[in-house]
């Protein structure tokens, strides 16, 4: 079915994805919950596997089956009206429980990133003083909230730490990153030393694009990430690559063919024109021994 019909698969993969924890929660097998629904097992096996849209008075019945608490069936409610869309914005808010984490979950079934960041270091490789520092930027939150952001964003980190099967992860820095001292001199020292050690890892590798190249790919793309899942057994992706842009406001999920296509060229122009990963690296010592001058 051509894609412009069936919507954008990330809203639908997410939502099989919980609908399945769910199910597997509740202790049900595929065929006890497509009796309990009165539907068949391969209607159940499209839904969890995102290869159809669904109804919100599906999910909310799927809920009731499952007993998943009100407020996340509310949120998975939502969340199937997205799955007859064409493009996919997912506005982070209050209504939104613990836990539903659209990014998160895309980001932990990653077999591989590709990152530019023209202006911050990565969540994933951030100190928790680095991170603290950024988090708090923002003054509507209590320092209670702080605290839970910067604990979520050291728990991601254990996706380029755990000693199996880690994803490959590529990042392209814009001088700046390097450059900006956020948290103080001390804070940033530690963490562009931090930086060269993950450099040191098999399955990592950054690269800064230093200001000398001058006008470059990345001041058209903005930052982004972009996703590649594992692939199936005959080489065909199990799920279809995905770009995301974070908004100020809201974040952005690409998966048609020529957005992934547009991101991947964009990135390997950005990757050709930074350095080398060892001179990354030498910058990254170098700059934090600055830092560290009295």
């Amino acid at each position: 079915m051509p894609e412009a019909a069936t919507g954008s698969t990330v809203p639908r993969r997410q939502l099989g994805r919980y609908l399945r924890e769910l199910r597997t929660n509740a202790r049900l097998t595929v065929q006890a919950a497509a009796k309990a629904l009165e539907w068949s097992e391969a209607k159940m096996w499209r839904i969890e596997t995102g290869q159809t849209s669904l109804r919100s008075h599906d999910v909310e019945t799927m809920c009731r089956v499952y007993g998943a608490p009100d407020e996340l069936k509310v949120a998975l409610m939502g969340l199937a009206k997205e799955t007859k869309g064409k493009g996919w914005w997912h506005a982070y808010g209050d209504v939104i429980p613990d836990g539903f984490d659209l990014f998160i979950g895309l980001e932990e079934a990653a077999q591989s990133l590709e990152e530019y960041s023209p202006e911050l270091v990565p969540g994933l490789f951030q100190t928790p003083d680095y991170a603290r520092a950024v988090i708090s930027n923002n003054t509507r939150l209590q320092d209670e909230d702080i605290d839970r952001r910067v604990q979520l964003r050291v728990q991601r980190q254990t996706l380029v730490t755990r000693p199996t099967s880690p994803p490959t992860i590529r990042v392209a820095l814009n001088e700046a990153v390097v450059r900006r001292v956020v948290g103080g001199p001390a804070v940033m020292a530690a963490q562009l030393d931090g930086l060269a050690e993950l450099n040191e890892r098999p399955h990592v590798s950054i690269r800064v694009v230093p200001y000398e190249v001058g006008a470059h790919r990345g001041l058209d793309t903005g930052p982004f990430i972009l996703m590649r899942f594992p692939t199936t057994g005959d080489g065909r992706d199990h799920e279809p690559p995905i770009v995301y842009v974070q908004g100020f406001t809201g974040a952005l999920y690409l998966d048609k063919p020529r957005e992934i296509d547009r991101y991947s060229d964009g990135f390997a122009f950005i990757w050709d024109n930074a350095l080398p990963q060892e001179d990354s690296s030498a910058l990254f010592r170098q700059t934090a021994r600055e830092m560290n001058r009295p």
